[in-house]
This record gives C-alpha cells, structure tokens and sequence, in this order.
C-alpha cells in the first residue's frame, strides 16, 4: 500500500491518515484544540517551515477539518478554526495524549492536565459501547466486515473467510 493511495483503501483508519497521519498535522491539530488560530503562531510554536506548515493547513482546509476565517481585511488575514469534523478528532488526539501521559512521561509525569469543566477533576479518556455504556478495550471488542468493505474484506480482515 503506497501513502499516496491511503485515501482509497476499504478501511477507515487508512482514510483517516490520509489526512490527519502526520506528525505535523497531529501537531498542527493539538495547537488548534490549545487555541491557536493564526498562521504565524503556529509557525512560531512548532518550528515548522512556512511550506509545510501550509500545505498541512491546506490538506486540512480541503477536508474540512479545519475553515479559514477572516479575522483583518486589509491587508486581508485569516485565521483557521476547527469545524464540527474537526472538533470531532479531540478525542482521537486527548486517546494519544493520554497514551503519552502513560508511556512516554518522565518521573515528573504528564505534561499536562486535561481538567473535565463539569466536575472539576482531572480526568483521562475512557472509551465505552454506545449501546449499553460499558467502558471498553481491545479485548472487549470483536471486528466484523461492514457494509463499506465490498470484496477486499481479506486484505483488511485476514480473519474474516
């Protein structure tokens, strides 16, 4: 399977790198959950290039994750903000970020706190069935060809036959 040809596989998570699967978009997408909107921002906080730094915004702006909105007419400015898809992949980023907490933190621990507004504690993504509300993991869980599979079931599921 070649990168470029990610968008055209049966399989949601190679559809999804296709446009979020780098490092510096996944950068790019946690600047934006911190609040940042501006160009120039992002180019300061993540020590990007200016070219990849756009064409990450741009792949992100053609998928509609994220949307340029004027914030200066003249000279024009504009600033990014997430849509509702992009607001939809907080959770695959806060899943990731909880990883690093785990895996990857030194002995003083997480970097950061992710405090739930609600209830004011310090709180770590779970992930549960929205069916029956159980709180779930990968041994909980059992994969079945969908409807969007079509005929290259194997390639995806080599289980499945």
């Amino acid at each position: 399977m070649r990168w470029e040809e990610l968008d055209q596989q049966p399989c949601s998570l190679a559809r999804t790198l296709a446009v979020v699967g780098d490092r510096w978009t996944l950068l790019v997408l946690r600047d934006c959950f911190l609040g940042i909107r501006r160009f120039d921002e992002f180019e300061k906080r993540l020590g990007i290039t200016r070219h990849v730094l756009a064409d990450r915004l741009k792949k992100l702006v053609d998928h509609g994750v994220l949307i340029r909105v004027p914030y200066q007419q003249r000279p024009l400015r504009e600033e990014y903000r997430l849509t509702e898809r992009g607001l939809d992949l907080h959770g695959v980023i806060l899943a990731l970020v909880s990883w690093g907490d785990r895996h990857m933190a030194d002995e003083r621990g997480a970097p950061v706190r992710h405090v739930h507004k609600g209830c004011g504690q310090v709180m770590r993504p779970l992930i549960s069935c929205s069916e029956c509300g159980e709180q779930v993991s990968a041994r909980d869980i059992r994969v079945e060809p969908g409807e969007g599979w079509g005929d290259r079931v194997e390639e995806v599921l080599p289980q499945v036959r």
